[in-house]
């Protein structure tokens, strides 16, 4: 299987930074969930940095190019349905059933969602984001438009958490990583 070199090469062979940066932040995210649930860090984080692969120069075959591409690279088969499960219900059947695949649906929106977040504060960082500024974002549907809110709460219940508690170990994620997302 390819290592996470070998994906972060993939990654920057089809997208720009937006899309790359995108990826960290949800590698990051499933790294540290993977950590704290005793899992295999290395292949949920692949799993993160790989899940819009195809995006930028495939939205209208969002996930499914993705299959194609890497399945004669030597990615597994529960990579790559982990990943196509991300887009459950919006452009995939792949329902989330592992752990790994719930957690990549709940936090693939939230990551967005938290950047957002900290890059309209002054200080413009994760580090001193706190749950009580992200609810009050998450309620604004104007902000951040983009993100799913919905797809959010799936995500959590998925899980079996309260939203307060995915997004705090999310934002906690994304500290251990500012310095290379810039926040």
């Amino acid at each position: 299987m390819p290592n996470r070199e070998d994906a972060f090469k993939l990654l920057k062979k089809y997208n720009t930074h937006a899309l790359v940066t995108h990826g960290l932040s949800v590698e990051g995210a499933m790294r540290y969930f993977a950590r704290k649930s005793e899992e295999d860090e290395e292949k949920w984080g692949i799993v993160g940095l790989l899940h819009d692969l195809d995006y930028e120069k495939y939205p209208d075959e969002h996930c499914h190019k993705t299959k194609e591409i890497m399945e004669p690279l030597g990615y597994s088969d529960e990579i790559i349905r982990a990943i196509m499960s991300h887009a459950y219900g919006i452009c995939t059947d792949v329902e989330p059933i592992s752990k790994m695949e719930k957690t990549l649906y709940a936090v693939d929106e939230l990551t967005g969602l938290i950047t957002a977040c900290a890059l309209v504060r002054p200080s413009k960082s994760v580090m001193d984001l706190e749950v009580k500024s992200v609810k009050k974002k998450f309620k604004q549907k104007s902000f951040a438009s983009g993100v799913d809110r919905e797809v959010i709460k799936k995500g959590a219940d998925m899980l079996g958490i309260s939203l307060e508690e995915l997004i705090n170990e999310t934002i906690l994620s994304l500290r251990a990583i500012a310095p290379s997302l810039g926040l």
